[in-house]
């Protein structure tokens, strides 16, 4: 292994570690955005998403560098190719986050009206899910990666039954359509950026394991 090579993955799993702030700390703001319906702070994340996708590619134009240029084996390139993956993740992570502050926007003339599901319980497992798998990514923690795993089906229950219960309120307040499709909007968008946190933790697993567990139960 060359002092070239370990400088460049070096240099790759700072980037990592940078792109994984950018998209928590813009994931945290578009959460307090539609929990206190605040537009001006939900504007700021939907501008801050251009620098998360300008740094994505930097990250994977980095990795595809290190393919080409060192073409490295086992640790190695499984390291490369779980920090490509990881990075496309996280820039999903940061798309999903827009989608909720541009609901958040759409939301706010109605903040006198209860949510009628229990989106803080989603939100605060979801952003615990993201933290998670970036901390597991961090530390090499394939256990708390596993963590992660179990999560993921808590989320999946908790949105089936908001869209259960927003169909209901839809029915019995048809003026308020809108406003119900947008809340429905955030939660399926916390449902999905649950996914893309499993999806990280399962590339920790598989990049310090060498064990692909996607497909399978957690407890595999």
């Amino acid at each position: 292994m060359t002092k070239r090579f370990i400088n460049e993955i070096f240099k790759l799993k700072k980037k990592i570690l940078q792109l994984t702030a950018m998209v928590e700390g813009n994931l945290q703001k578009a959460v307090k955005a539609v929990t206190e319906f605040d537009t001006k702070l939900a504007e700021l994340v939907i501008e801050y998403d251009n620098q998360i996708d300008s740094f994505e590619v930097e990250v994977e134009e980095e990795c595809l560098k290190i393919l080409a240029l060192h073409q490295p084996v086992a640790a190695d390139l499984r390291y490369v190719i779980a920090s490509l993956k990881i990075n496309n993740d996280l820039e999903r992570i940061g798309d999903l986050a827009v989608n909720i502050a541009k609901r958040t926007i759409r939301i706010q003339k109605h903040n006198n009206i209860q949510i009628p599901f229990d989106l803080s319980g989603m939100l605060k497992l979801t952003t615990k899910m993201v933290k998670k798998s970036t901390d597991s990514l961090i530390a090499n923690d394939s256990q708390l990666a596993r963590q992660v795993c179990f999560d993921d089906d808590e989320i999946d229950d908790l949105h089936k039954n908001s869209i259960n219960i927003l169909k209901e309120k839809i029915k019995q307040d048809p003026k308020l359509i809108d406003y119900y499709i947008s809340l429905l909007n955030v939660s399926r968008n916390l449902e999905r950026i649950a996914d893309h946190a499993t999806n990280i933790a399962e590339d920790v697993i598989y990049n310090v394991e060498g064990e692909i567990v996607r497909h399978k139960d957690a407890d595999v």
